[in-house]
């Protein structure tokens, strides 16, 4: 029985070796991601208002969307971007904002949407909406597209880019 043992220890030890490697750069690999993620978070946080428009247009246009415009600064009717993707047309607003979003910018859009005739409303953020945004963007038939989605949006195009 020992000598078993003995022929059996060492292909443990590299089993072993291999599962902790493997762990261990697993979790490297999420600390460099939690790391990228926080360094990205605080630019993006401590943007202008249009320098976020324009981030989001080229994300966009990184993640397929077609047509990509940023709209003139006043006078937009509530959208900041209009752009298209698969045949279906979007008006987005863009709100980078230190406290969660109000329906106000979720109304904005509602309209814009329509005086641009686009398909789609969206309200693209960094932060997250408040409960009556939300309830008004479901009536409305708006999207909310809050910060864990701009987050998985800036990941899916750094993995194509």
């Amino acid at each position: 029985m020992n000598d078993r043992i003995q022929e059996v220890w060492p292909l443990l030890a590299v089993i072993l070796g291999i599962c902790l490697c493997a762990g261990l750069f697993f979790l490297i690999k999420l600390l460099i991601r939690q790391y990228k993620r926080s360094r990205r978070a605080g630019a993006i946080d401590e943007m202008e208002g249009h320098d976020f428009e324009y981030f989001c247009a080229e994300l966009l246009e990184k993640r397929g969307f077609l047509d990509v415009e940023v709209t003139r600064g006043s006078g937009d009717y509530g959208v900041d971007i209009l752009a298209e993707k698969d045949g279906v047309t979007y008006a987005v607003q863009c709100k980078r904002y230190a406290a969660p979003v109000g329906v106000q910018a979720v109304q904005q859009v509602y309209a814009g949407r329509d005086y641009y005739d686009r398909m789609v409303g969206a309200v693209l953020t960094n932060q997250y909406f408040t409960p009556a945004a939300v309830e008004a963007a479901k009536r409305l038939k708006i999207l909310l597209w809050d910060r864990g989605y701009l987050d998985s949006m800036i990941e899916e195009s750094e993995k194509n880019f």
